[in-house]
């Protein structure tokens, strides 16, 4: 199952506390199609409420929603984020330990 970084937790947090998402909004993670076939990246989002099928996953008291065929591709893959400035920079990374 997809990890949350404590970093990334944070970057989460403070942009939805920065955006003017409803209260309870929530990232949400799907698959970029690219020319109709299959999948060629993710897309990160901004949602009001998951969709009925997506998985949720908790980190550092923020959820995401993870589209299905997003959350097959990041099984064991851990979500990062670093911080420049006012510059966030979203990665997945390999679990490890």
């Amino acid at each position: 199952m997809l990890t949350i970084s404590p970093e990334a937790s944070q970057a989460i947090r403070a942009i939805l506390n920065a955006s003017e998402a409803p209260d309870g909004s929530m990232f949400r993670i799907s698959p970029q199609a690219q020319n109709g076939a299959s999948p060629g990246g993710l897309v990160v989002s901004v949602t009001d409420s998951p969709a009925p099928d997506d998985q949720i996953i908790e980190g550092d008291e923020v959820e995401i929603s993870v589209e299905p065929t997003a959350a097959m591709m990041l099984d064991d893959k851990k979500l990062d984020a670093t911080v420049e400035g006012e510059q966030v920079n979203f990665s997945i990374e390999d679990q490890t330990g």
